[in-house]
């Protein structure tokens, strides 16, 4: 069974604009992706797509607009490029370029980036609430903003009733967070990754004071996630960014090992030595095929009814059916009758199974299977054509066999022994298969 793998190589870090910068660029539909964030319900901002380049690398810029701020585009950049400061602590000098994601922990403290509001926990639910989001995004933003509400409240010592987000819950955080919740969907993923973070270095003017990188909060939300700080003298993870990651992310670590279909890349807002993006890869990995296992044990039924079952069994969308010899209790002789198949199939399969059998009650759960790939190629023999089953793995032939249906069937159309017409097919086999 193959899956549908999301993997995120943060080399250059990772914030909310970035991520859904590089979740479009996999070449999700632009028009429909703003109409799914049109259900948010709120009129305060617009959004802007855009392709660019940083350091040569193609990939897509994604920036909020406010219109509580009074900014034209214009105005918006010139008024970035204002937040820029050179911070001198301990004879070392590093550059803090404020992002379009604005954080609790990251509110200016020479020139605040005001909002009309700030926002508890209980009024951000309401707003998903009350939209017309699917279920998943729903679940997805929520669970990311309680992260951030968890990390905030452990830093400030408060519950996460008394955490107000005075930039974290700003319309952009908002819009970042739910539009990366869409943007997996719209994907249609099956497993989430990520690398190690790049966190960078250096050191952030906050609300409190000077801190160094990474802030309190980015450093709370990925406890328990491999991190490092490479290359720039900046903070590189924000907290909106980190929380994404914590929420939807099943493991992180090295790559893992799967075939690339797609590869997008979000564009930060800093120019650095190295290109400041946020690689997402999008391939397949074959995975362990997951079947489900029904048994029962049986002490009581005619024998003869078994070759009625199978058949049976096997025609309803059984796998694989067999028994198992056995002793119940008062030391009775018994069978275990065990069947392997499809979740799908695994109703249909326990009705046979209560209506053709004398059991009472059927055991089941879930088992993994691994199997090599398969194919059918023909040969000819002396006797007339035979079908054989190969199996590989990567491309490489394992093992093969005759057909035995074919190979039975010649052999009472012909009266050759069967086990002659099964071994020279395995010869021509061996001929046919491993001829180079």
């Amino acid at each position: 069974m193959e899956k549908r793998i999301l993997y995120f190589d943060c080399f250059s870090g990772i914030s909310g604009d970035m991520t859904i910068g590089a979740l479009l660029d996999l070449g999700i539909d632009q028009k429909l992706f703003e109409a799914e964030l049109s259900k948010i319900n709120l009129d305060e901002y617009t959004v802007e797509i855009k392709k660019g380049l940083k350091k040569g690398v193609s990939g897509t810029d994604f920036t909020v607009y406010l219109h509580s701020d009074g900014h034209t585009h214009e105005e918006e950049d010139q008024h970035n490029q204002e937040h820029e400061h050179v911070h001198h602590h301990e004879e070392h000098e590093h550059n803090h370029e404020h992002s379009h994601e604005h954080t609790h922990e990251h509110q200016h403290a020479e020139k605040p980036h005001d909002h009309a509001h700030s926002r508890n926990l209980s009024d951000i639910y309401t707003i998903i609430d009350n939209s017309e989001l699917s279920e998943y995004v729903k679940t997805a933003s929520k669970k990311i903003f309680l992260i951030v509400a968890e990390a905030e409240a452990k830093i400030h010592a408060k519950t996460i009733d008394d955490v107000h987000f005075h930039e974290v819950g700003a319309v952009d955080s908002i819009v970042d967070i739910i539009g990366a919740a869409i943007c997996v969907e719209m994907l249609k993923i099956d497993e989430i990754q990520c690398s190690e973070i790049n966190l960078g270095s250096g050191f952030v003017h906050c609300e409190h004071g000077i801190f160094p990188v990474p802030a309190p909060a980015t450093l709370e939300i990925l406890t328990g996630v491999p991190v490092y700080s490479k290359n720039a003298k900046k903070e590189l993870t924000t907290p909106t960014g980190a929380a994404i990651l914590k929420a939807l992310c099943n493991e992180f670590g090295s790559s893992p090992e799967f075939i690339v279909e797609k590869i997008g890349y979000g564009l930060g807002k800093r120019d650095m030595e190295t290109p400041n993006v946020l690689r997402v890869i999008v391939g397949k990995k074959k995975g362990p095929n997951t079947l489900t296992m029904l048994e029962t044990n049986i002490d009581n039924m005619n024998p003869e009814i078994y070759s009625y079952l199978f058949p049976k069994l096997l025609k309803n969308g059984a796998l694989d059916v067999f028994t198992t010899a056995i002793v119940m209790k008062k030391n009775r002789p018994a069978n275990m009758l065990s069947v392997l198949c499809k979740e799908e199939n695994a109703e249909q399969i326990e009705t046979i199974l209560f209506t053709e059998t004398t059991t009472l009650g059927i055991r089941k759960y879930s088992v993994e299977r691994n199997e090599l790939e398969r194919s059918f190629e023909k040969i000819s023999t002396a006797h007339g054509e035979i079908n054989l089953k190969i199996a590989s793995k990567n491309g490489s032939v394992i093992k093969f066999s005759p057909e035995y249906e074919d190979c039975s069937r010649i052999a009472l159309e012909t009266g050759t022994p069967l086990i002659q017409i099964y071994n020279e097919a395995v010869m021509e086999g061996q001929k046919r298969i491993y001829r180079e």
